[in-house]
């Protein structure tokens, strides 16, 4: 029986790999002349082959043909184990056996197909090939699939030819993938999916956007995103934080000013609006701006004109405003610290950034992903995190989102003794079995969880969102008071059922 190979993939990497495969394919074993002769031929002397085998259930009997056809074999029954295997300055072959995992777990899968430095080859069946995630991992991350059972040798000749294609490519040092990486966003969750399918479609129109999220979840990578998305993507990306300008320079900061406009003003200045003419300018933090630069910008965004700081000259500028804040904007509208007229011209689109607490597995992901990315700032060789660092990573709560994550696993690389980055080195050991949780407590953790991710997923929609829960609106609603998850976007998720009247807390 011939065994079925696709070998005319085109194979995209990680974006902003670099690298573009388009490999063409050999015939099979038994339409090439001399693959008798390479069957038998041993490897070159001095090269070493070094293959990641990922399944459920590998088979022992294909490894041991692969070891004696020269192939150091690394084999992982899971994504983590994968990742940890994968050293970022060598280059692998890689066999993925997709008929072992569920279709749950095929968002984790992509996380190591999506390495750069291995070659895959997938393993699947006709039951596997009708489900549309299996065929688009296929398509995307592996230079062929075949279909099981398939003779070793076929294997053989595959895995050598994607090694050897992978070996073509410059494979980044640490150093250079901790600096290309920067402006990665990292996340398999719903909640992060949904988020990147917001993002391809608001980048689509040139509409503003604004995002809300508490502090350190990555609005401003969330931001660049849009903008690298979009018909502005080949003009300049302006950032600008308004609670790190003091608020007397602001105005000359946005809008820029001529010269002699005030005392020092030995020159024009071109403001960031004017700066970021074609291109889109993110303005951070904008619950801090005072009002007398919330009323130029929205003059600015209603008139398509700015004028500088002493000049009377209109000057007409085409950028995009993306906003973001982690300010309760409803409380600043309300105590008139920002102009409700101003919010409504800001917020046409809404992205709405989950917190890490609410992003299940990712945060585990994101650990390794840090390490990874900064094990090079220590002199030992950190493998990974003990278990109790797992554990303490899923218990604590992480008020300061992403940010901290990396800040305390950067900390941790420096500061651990070991191979393994325990609790105590990520000071949380406190979060960790040794701690006595009573089970009311884990439920009203667990509940609010749930809630949060249904919230998420349906944008804060609270009817979607109850029956998302197989609970009432009104319950949930009392389930958010005893939470603390009442916030603005309860009443600005776009949605008018939010705001009609609700009863009273602890009436169902």
């Amino acid at each position: 029986m011939r065994e079925s190979s696709h070998l005319g993939a085109t194979v995209t990497p990680l974006a902003g790999a670099g690298q573009r495969l388009a490999v063409g394919g050999p015939p099979l074993a038994e339409d090439v002349p001399d693959v008798g002769r390479a069957r038998d031929a041993k490897p070159e002397a001095g090269i070493e082959r070094t293959l990641l085998y990922v399944a459920r259930t590998p088979d022992p009997l294909l490894c041991a043909y692969l070891k004696s056809r020269g192939w150091e074999i690394s084999t992982a029954r899971t994504v983590h184990e994968a990742s940890r295997l994968v050293k970022p300055e060598a280059a692998y072959a890689g066999i993925i056996d997709l008929t072992g995992f569920a279709p749950r777990e095929f968002a984790g899968l992509e996380t190591i197909l999506r390495l750069q430095q291995v070659g895959w080859i997938a393993l699947t069946d006709d039951t596997r090939l009708t489900d549309a995630e299996v065929r688009r991992l296929i398509r995307h991350y592996c230079f062929d699939y075949v279909h099981v059972p398939v003779a070793h040798a076929t294997l053989d000749y595959l895995v050598g030819h994607a090694f050897g294609m992978v070996s073509l490519c410059d494979l980044d040092t640490p150093a250079a993938a901790a600096s290309q990486d920067d402006d990665e966003m990292v996340g398999t969750c719903e909640a992060m999916q949904q988020l990147f399918r917001t993002i391809r479609k608001v980048a689509n129109t040139d509409a503003t956007v604004f995002i809300s999220g508490e502090s350190g979840t990555g609005k401003e990578l969330t931001a660049l995103a849009i903008h690298e998305r979009s018909a502005r993507r080949k003009a300049t990306f302006v950032p600008i934080n308004c609670g790190a300008i003091p608020h007397h320079l602001l105005q000359s900061e946005l809008f820029g000013y001529e010269r002699g406009a005030f005392t020092g003003a030995n020159q024009r200045k071109i403001g960031r609006v004017e700066s970021a003419n074609g291109g889109t300018l993110f303005l951070d933090e904008i619950g801090d701006l005072p009002l007398e630069s919330q009323a130029s910008l929205l003059r600015f965004l209603q008139e398509g004109k700015i004028e500088r700081l002493g000049g009377r000259e209109q000057i007409p500028v085409d950028v995009r405003i993306i906003s973001a804040t982690h300010v309760d904007l409803e409380a600043a509208m309300r105590d008139g610290r920002f102009r409700a007229d101003l919010f409504h011209r800001l917020c046409v689109l809404r992205v709405d950034e989950p917190p890490l607490r609410a992003r299940g597995k990712d945060i585990e992901i994101l650990a390794h992903h840090v390490l990874h990315k900064f094990k090079q700032d220590s002199a030992r060789r950190i493998r990974g995190f003990t278990p109790d660092a797992i554990e303490a990573l899923y218990n604590y709560n992480w008020p300061g989102n992403v940010r901290e994550l990396i800040n305390r696993v950067r900390r941790a690389i420096v500061m651990a003794e070991s191979k393994l980055i325990s609790a105590e080195d990520l000071d949380l050991a406190h979060f960790t079995a040794q701690q006595t949780v009573t089970l009311a407590q884990a439920r009203e953790a667990a509940e609010r969880r749930a809630i949060e991710a249904a919230l998420l997923r349906h944008r804060h929609r609270l009817t979607e969102a109850a029956a998302d829960l197989g609970i009432s609106r009104v319950t949930l609603y009392r389930l958010m008071g005893t939470h603390g998850l009442r916030d603005e976007k309860t009443f600005f998720g776009g949605d008018a059922e939010n705001q009609a009247e609700l009863p009273p807390d602890g009436q169902d």
